[in-house]
Order: C-alpha cells, then sequence, then structure tokens
C-alpha cells in the first residue's frame, strides 16, 4: 500500500499544473537553501543548506515529482541560473570537485520519496530521521568517489584519509543538525493536517 506524500495530501487532484508546480517549487526550494554557504578553505565542498532543500522535496513530494524537481534543479544551473551553492551556476560546477553531490541529488530526493511513500517514514521522528541519514548516505556513496577522481585527475588525492577529511567529516554536524530538524518540521507537519 502506498503512503500519502504531503504533496498529496495538500493537493490530492494530480493535474498537469500542479505537478509543474511543485517540481518548480521543489527546486526552488532547493535553490534557495543553496545560497546559505560557507566555503572551507581545505576542501572545494562548501557547507550549505542545500541537503535540507534536497531531502525536503523528496518527502514532501514523493520518489517522483521530488526526483523530477532535483534534476529540474540541475538543468537551471547547467543553463547558467544561480541555483547553486553560493549563487553560482554553469555546467562547469556540475563537472567540478562538487558535481557528483549535485548529480545524486535527484537520486537521493527520489530514494527519500520512495521510503515515504512505501513506509510512510515522514509520520514519525525516527522514521523521518531514517529516512534522512539513508539519503544523505546516498549523496556521499555518490559524491565521494566524484570528488576522489576530480582530485586525482587535478594531481591533488591524498588517499582516503584525506578525501574523507575535505568531503565527509566536516559535513556530518551539519547532516544530523539538518535531519534533526526535517525529522521534528514533517511530522509536526502531518499532525497539523490532521487538525
Amino acid at each position: 500500500m502506498k503512503a500519502t506524500t504531503l504533496a498529496q495530501a495538500l493537493w490530492p487532484r494530480p493535474t498537469l499544473a500542479r505537478n509543474l508546480a511543485l517540481v518548480f517549487a521543489g527546486s526552488l526550494l532547493v535553490a534557495l537553501t543553496a545560497q546559505t554557504a560557507l566555503p572551507l578553505p581545505f576542501s572545494p565542498v562548501p557547507i550549505t543548506g542545500q541537503t535540507l532543500g534536497v531531502l525536503l522535496v523528496g518527502a514532501a513530494l514523493g520518489s517522483r515529482l521530488g526526483f523530477l524537481s532535483l534534476l529540474a534543479y540541475l538543468v537551471e544551473g547547467a543553463m547558467g541560473l544561480p541555483v547553486f551553492a553560493g549563487g553560482t551556476g554553469g555546467i562547469a560546477k556540475i563537472l567540478g570537485p562538487t558535481g557528483g553531490f549535485l548529480l545524486a541529488f535527484p537520486l537521493a530526493a527520489g530514494l527519500v520519496g520512495l521510503l515515504v511513500e512505501r513506509f510512510g517514514l515522514d509520520r514519525s521522528f525516527f522514521g523521518t530521521l531514517l529516512a534522512m541519514l539513508l539519503g544523505n548516505a546516498l549523496l556521499y556513496l555518490v559524491g565521494l568517489p566524484w570528488l576522489a577522481a576530480w582530485l586525482m585527475g587535478a594531481g591533488k588525492f591524498g588517499g582516503v584519509s584525506a578525501l574523507l577529511a575535505m568531503g565527509l567529516f566536516p559535513f556530518i554536524p551539519g547532516d544530523l543538525a539538518k535531519a534533526l530538524l526535517t525529522a521534528l518540521l514533517l511530522p509536526t507537519a502531518w499532525r497539523f493536517l490532521g487538525r
């Protein structure tokens, strides 16, 4: 049995206009969260609010619309719109050191959306937390090998421990905080809707 997403609960009649509006709204939310960016002097990967937007969009819209929303976000960025971290855009950003994380965004949103649709994980704190952590893990599974390959190509790869210090460890506290925030927001939204 398929669980209802927040978007389906708020707008139950699926129409092309509704779906396009949700896809655009999701891409806009991620673009807005990307504007909060903190560059790190030792890493080409900045700390951003993007992952909060990506996983929230996946959970709220579901697997298909969440995936399409992040695909639209990548297309917008590739066209040069300033939607990526710190107000940047362009295909060079997708091909750069953070490209693996960017390309994983639709997959992570799709995964979180699928978990919500199949198991209703967004109804509880721990379920939402689990979905967010799995979405984050997928981002790293794609993003870290890409970053390693980019560093190798640039002659800057310093081994696995340096890679993890550059692309994983500094981001864990922020990812946990964003996952906890989402785990509070989504079940609260469902309780509000229930009233």
